[in-house]
C-alpha cells in the first residue's frame, strides 16, 4: 500500500521529481535509467566509458583552483577554463606596462608559460558511499552540532591510511541528499599550474554586464592554462622550474565538426552549490533576507568602483576581479529573485508540500521528527539575523578594503613575529601590498557600505563604533573612515607594530576590527541557536520525499564533487520567437559597431578585422557556412560548472559552459526545463581566435588542428 501511495504521488508531484535533462548526476552510481534516457537522446559510449575505464570521459575533467571546472585537452597537459575563471591569475601578471588582463597573453614557449601562486587542479580518482561505515563507526549516535567535527575526524584518519599508499592523494567525506548520505571522493592535487594563453579582455569579457546571464551572446570566454609535473614520477609537484608538462593517461579531443537542434550534450564538471529540496520556507528566506541583500549593498559597492576604475587605468586593473565577481552574483541574485517570483515557486513548493505532508500522515513515515509547522516557525525566528549576516559580510567580508582585512588579521590570520621568550618584542607586520589596492577607493567605499549598513541593519547588529561616529564625529562615516586610515598602525607598511605595549589595544583600528569580530560573534550566535533545527528539519524533508519518491531516480544536491548533465542542443522560446541556438561572427561584428553607446562592446580594430572575414577556413560550420561563437544547450549546470567541458555523442569536446540564460537563474533552487539554458563558447571560435589573432600554432600543433 506505501508503494502505490509513493507512486500517485510521484506522478501528482513530477513537478519537483527529475526529468529527462534534469540532474547534477553522481557518475560511480549513475541510475540505469539515466544512462538509458542518456542513449535515446544519442550518447553513444558504453557506460564504463564515463567513469570505470582507464580512457573514462571523467579523467579528463578538472576541478580548477577550487571554483571552477576544466578539461585536459592534449597528451602535455594543457587545460581549457573559462576566461572569468582564470581572471585573478591573468590579474596577478598584469602591470600598466603589461597589461596581460587588456591586451592578453601568448605564451611561445614552455619557458614563457607563467605560474600562479595558489592555483592548483584536481583529478577526481574515485567516489563511493561510506554512509554504512560510518554509521558502524558512531555517526548515528552524534548529536547534530557534532556530525562535522566527527566526519572530519573521520576523514583524517582514512587520509591518513590512504597517504601511507599514496602520498599524492587526498580523500573528501561530504553529505549528500541533505546529510541522508555520505559520500568519500578521492582526488589527485596539481599545485604547479600556468598560464599559457589568454584572449584580451574585450574578447573574454565581451558584452560585460550588459550581456551577462543574457542571450545572445558572443562572448569568447576561455583561457589555457598547463599542468607541470615531477620530472620523474609524472606525479604532483610544487612549483620548480625543473617540472615539466604534466603526462595525462588520455585526455579530450577538441571537435571540429559542429553540432545541429536535437543532437545529444553532455557536461561534466563541478557545480557548486544547489538547494533543489529546499523548503517554500528557506526559498522565501533565499529571496528576501539574502538576494535582496546581495542586490541591495552591491548596487552601493559597486557604483563606487566602477566610478574609480574609469577615471583610472591602474585602479582598474587592480579592481577588475573584485568587481566582475561582485557584478556577476548582484545580476545573479536580481535575476533569480525575478525567476522565484514569475513561477510562483514559492506558492508552488507550498503545494508539493502539502502533499508530502498527506503523504505522512497516511504513512506515519518519520513522524515525530519531520514538522512543517516548526519549520515555519524557526524560519521566521532566524530572518533578522540572517539579513544581518549578509549585509556584514557585503560591508566587511569577502573583497572589503584593505582598513578592513587588516583590522580583521590582527585578531586572526597575520603571523606574530619576534622572540617567543620575550612578549614585549613580539611583533607583527604588514608588508606594503599597495599593487592590489586603492586608497582612494577602499576608503570611498568603507564609509559608504557602513553608513549603508547603519540604514538597513536593526539595532541589536549594529557594532559599537556606530557610537563613537555618532558621538566623535557627528553621524560623518567618512570622517571616521579617514580618522582610521590616517592614525592606525595598521595602515603603516613595513613597520613593527608591537603588539604587548599598552596603546597597542588603543589603536583605533585594533579596536575597530575588535568591534567587527563582536558583532560578527552575535549574529552568528544568534543563527547558531537556530540553523541547527532548520538543518535537521530539512535533511528529514529531504528524506520524505526520496522515501515518497523511492521508485524514482533522484539525484543529490550539488556541493562542488563532480557531476554529470546531459541534454540536447537547442533553443528556446524568447519573447514569444524563437531565440536561435548560436551566435554568429557577423552578430559580434554588430555588436561592436555600438561601442560609442555601450563601452562594454568595445573591441580593437583587429577583432573588428577577424569577426568580419568573408571566410574563416576550417572553422566555418559546415551546416550553417559562419564561424558560430556561443551556442544553447539544456544541461542543468550552475555555479562552479563555469568552464565545464560539453562534450558530443562521442565523448569530443564541442566546447566551455559559462553561463546560463536570464531564465535559468533560479536553477540553485528550481530547474525549468522549457526555459532554462546553459550558454557555451563554441571550441572552434576558441581556436579561431588561438590561430588568427594569436598565431599560437605550437598550441595548434599539440591539439592537432594545425
Amino acid at each position: 500500500m506505501k508503494k502505490l501511495l509513493a507512486l500517485l504521488f510521484t506522478f501528482q508531484c513530477s513537478l519537483f521529481t527529475a526529468m529527462a535533462d534534469e540532474g547534477m548526476w553522481t557518475l560511480y552510481n549513475l541510475p540505469p535509467a539515466v544512462y538509458e534516457q542518456m542513449k535515446q537522446y544519442g550518447f553513444e559510449l558504453p557506460i564504463e566509458q564515463l567513469y570505470q575505464s582507464d580512457n573514462a570521459v571523467k579523467n579528463a575533467v578538472i576541478n580548477f583552483g577550487g571554483y571552477c571546472s576544466g578539461v585536459v585537452v592534449s597528451p602535455d597537459g594543457l587545460v581549457f577554463t573559462n576566461h572569468h575563471c582564470g581572471f585573478e591569475s591573468i590579474r596577478s601578471h598584469s602591470t600598466v606596462e603589461h597589461d596581460y588582463m587588456l591586451n592578453g597573453f601568448i605564451a611561445n614557449s614552455y619557458e614563457e608559460e607563467l605560474p600562479n601562486k595558489d592555483l592548483f587542479v584536481s583529478f577526481m580518482v574515485e567516489q563511493k558511499d561510506v554512509t554504512d561505515q560510518l554509521n558502524e563507526l558512531g555517526l548515528n549516535q552524534q548529536p547534530l552540532n557534532q556530525i562535522d567535527v566527527f566526519v572530519d575526524s573521520i576523514q583524517n584518519a582514512w587520509q591518513k591510511e590512504i597517504h601511507e599508499k599514496d602520498s599524492t592523494l587526498r580523500v573528501e567525506i561530504l553529505p549528500f541528499y541533505e546529510g541522508n548520505k555520505y559520500y568519500m571522493t578521492t582526488y589527485r592535487d596539481f599545485s604547479d599550474v600556468r598560464l599559457v594563453f589568454a584572449v584580451p579582455k574585450s574578447m573574454g569579457k565581451f558584452g560585460g554586464e550588459t550581456d551577462n546571464w543574457m542571450w545572445p551572446r558572443q562572448t569568447c570566454d576561455y583561457s589555457v592554462f598547463r599542468i607541470y609535473a615531477d620530472p620523474k614520477t609524472n606525479g604532483p609537484a610544487e612549483y620548480s622550474k625543473d617540472n615539466v608538462p604534466y603526462h595525462p593517461a588520455s585526455w579530450a579531443k577538441v571537435s571540429m565538426e559542429g553540432y545541429k537542434p536535437g543532437d545529444f550534450a553532455m557536461i561534466l564538471g563541478y557545480p557548486g552549490s544547489t538547494s533543489r529540496y529546499l523548503s517554500s520556507y528557506g526559498i522565501q528566506e533565499r529571496r528576501d533576507a539574502i538576494n535582496k541583500t546581495m542586490v541591495q549593498a552591491r548596487g552601493v559597492k559597486q557604483e563606487i568602483m566602477l566610478r574609480h576604475m574609469r577615471a583610472d587605468e591602474a585602479v582598474r586593473i587592480k579592481y577588475d576581479s573584485k568587481y566582475a565577481h561582485s557584478s556577476n552574483y548582484w545580476k545573479n541574485s536580481m535575476g533569480m529573485n525575478k525567476c522565484i517570483d514569475s513561477i510562483g515557486l514559492i506558492r508552488q513548493k507550498q503545494e508539493f508540500e502539502a502533499k508530502l505532508r498527506q503523504w505522512q500522515d497516511s504513512t506515519d513515515y518519520l513522524k515525530g521528527l519531520l514538522d512543517f509547522n516548526r519549520l515555519d516557525t524557526l524560519y521566521q525566528e532566524r530572518y533578522a539575523a540572517i539579513r544581518a549576516l549578509y549585509y556584514w559580510s557585503e560591508t566587511w567580508g569577502r573583497e572589503c578594503d584593505q582598513m578592513t582585512v587588516r583590522a580583521k588579521q590582527v585578531h586572526s590570520g597575520i603571523p606574530v613575529l619576534g622572540p617567543e621568550d620575550k612578549p614585549k618584542k613580539q611583533y607583527i607586520e604588514f608588508k606594503d601590498n599597495s599593487d592590489e589596492w586603492d586608497e582612494a577607493t577602499d576608503r570611498e567605499l568603507l564609509a559608504a557600505l557602513m553608513k549603508n549598513y547603519r540604514n538597513q541593519v536593526e539595532e541589536r547588529y549594529q557594532p559599537d563604533f556606530f557610537s563613537v561616529i555618532d558621538k566623535d564625529f557627528k553621524g560623518d562615516f567618512r570622517a571616521y573612515v579617514d580618522y582610521l586610515y590616517n592614525k592606525s598602525k595598521l595602515m603603516k607598511n613595513d613597520k613593527r607594530i608591537y603588539i604587548n605595549k599598552k596603546n597597542y589595544e588603543k589603536d583605533p583600528g585594533v579596536q575597530y576590527g575588535i568591534s567587527l569580530i563582536e558583532i560578527i560573534g552575535v549574529i552568528r550566535t544568534d543563527i547558531g541557536k537556530i540553523s541547527e533545527q532548520i538543518e535537521e528539519q530539512e535533511k528529514w524533508l529531504c528524506a520524505a520525499k526520496l522515501r515518497m519518491e523511492e521508485d524514482m531516480p533522484n539525484y543529490s544536491d550539488a556541493n562542488f564533487t563532480m557531476r554529470m548533465t546531459y541534454g540536447q542542443i537547442g533553443e528556446y522560446t524568447l519573447g514569444g520567437r524563437p531565440s536561435g541556438y548560436y551566435t554568429t561572427a557577423r552578430s559580434l561584428w554588430e555588436k561592436m559597431q555600438k561601442a560609442d553607446q555601450n563601452f562594454e562592446y568595445f573591441a580593437e580594430p583587429v577583432m573588428h578585422e577577424l569577426l568580419s572575414a568573408k571566410d574563416y577556413g576550417k572553422y566555418t560550420d559546415s551546416l550553417t557556412g559562419t564561424l558560430q561563437l556561443c551556442f544553447l544547450s539544456n544541461n542543468d549546470i550552475t555555479g562552479g560548472n563555469s568552464g565545464s567541458p560539453i562534450f558530443n555523442k562521442k565523448g569530443e569536446l564541442l566546447g566551455l559552459a559559462f553561463d546560463g540564460n536570464w531564465d535559468s537563474l533560479s536553477s540553485d533552487i528550481f530547474f525549468d526545463r522549457q526555459l532554462a539554458r546553459t550558454i557555451n563558447v563554441d571550441v572552434r571560435f576558441m581556436l579561431y581566435m588561438m590561430d588568427k589573432w594569436g598565431h599560437a600554432d605550437r598550441l595548434l600543433n599539440e591539439l592537432g588542428v594545425k
